[in-house]
């Protein structure tokens, strides 16, 4: 039986978790909407790529302002939320799963968190996120259908996407793309995590150094939003091309309005090393980074705020649970 104290401390770390999760995902949902409209497009994303390439056919979206103006002319203020509501019952989960499998990892490993290192950093940030997308990950899926559909939608809410890949796709639909997606979070959380831990170690240390008594490495809510800005970033950067091969295979064979484009067509792809292989054959190199730009606008205020919200409500509950 644990003690009362890692009960306490578990409760804590999922609970600030969940909340962190939902904050964020609210707050950059027009965001992930816009990327994941160029991520499934198979039309180029940028005015540039046409240009270079000499192609006169239409692309639907082709740059982020046209993609904003267009969304919401066609859809809506409420079109950068489609899918909002399977996106916080996959982030509730998932970010509940990641932190508390993350504590229980790192506690494991060294009792004093700030003090281990960079290697175990990522190795326990790597196993939190591989948890918490195998647990949450139909959800995943459904959001995805869900924001890449645009007018008129086929799936007018998820009951309706969950019966949908049921019908068509059976149990297996609902882990699409799961393949490229554990290779991805890998090391994208280990990034992640393994990098925001190292910023914060040096900003602790720097803040040692400045301090007159040479003792205060405490770090504000500043230094803390810039170490998860440059987390959430670093991590992004390095995992897009996979996100993208994941998200072709969430939406191969969904049926698209024409003014979208062409649609990925169902089995389009064999396997992970495939899609990587037919995008960079059918739409270049940059066909992997298609939403990059919102990718990485996003992943940084998100990451930033999950970490930060993530460190204000675990203070906040722990001195309540202290009280009482």
């Amino acid at each position: 039986m644990e003690e009362p104290s890692k009960l306490k401390r578990a409760l804590i770390d999922a609970t600030a978790g969940a909340l962190s999760g939902a904050v964020s995902r609210t707050v950059t949902s027009p965001l992930d909407v816009i990327k994941i409209r160029f991520q499934v497009q198979l039309e180029p994303t940028t005015s540039w790529v046409l240009l270079q390439r000499n192609l006169h056919g239409p692309s639907k979206y082709t740059g982020m302002l046209q993609a904003t103006k267009d969304i919401f002319r066609e859809e809506g203020l409420r079109g950068f939320w489609r899918g909002n509501v399977p996106a916080l019952l996959m982030l509730m989960p998932y970010t509940l799963i990641q932190f508390v499998v993350l504590h229980r990892f790192k506690t494991y490993m060294a009792e004093d968190h700030i003090r281990l290192s960079p290697y175990l950093s990522y190795i326990s940030g790597a196993v939190a996120g591989c948890a918490a997308t195998i647990g949450s990950y139909p959800f995943d899926l459904i959001r995805t259908i869900l924001a890449s559909q645009g007018e008129p939608k086929v799936h007018p809410n998820m009951r309706s996407a969950f019966v949908g890949i049921w019908r068509t796709r059976g149990l297996r639909g609902l882990y699409n793309g799961l393949s490229p997606t554990l290779v991805e979070i890998i090391p994208y959380a280990g990034l992640q995590f393994g990098t925001y831990d190292t910023f914060k170690r040096w900003t602790s240390a720097w803040n040692q150094r400045r301090s007159k008594s040479g003792t205060d490495s405490s770090l504000s809510s500043f230094q803390l939003f810039i170490c998860g800005l440059a987390a959430g970033t670093c991590a992004k950067v390095v995992c897009h091309p996979l996100d993208v091969v994941k998200k072709r295979f969430q939406v191969e064979g969904l049926d698209r309005h024409p003014r979208y484009g062409a649609r990925v067509e169902h089995q389009a792809y064999r396997n992970m090393f495939d899609a990587l292989y037919q995008i960079v054959q059918a739409e270049g190199f940059v066909g992997l980074y298609k939403g990059i730009v919102p990718s990485v606008v996003k992943a940084a205020p998100a990451g930033a705020v999950t970490f930060v919200t993530y460190e204000y409500f675990s203070v906040m509950l722990e001195s309540m649970l202290t009280k009482s």
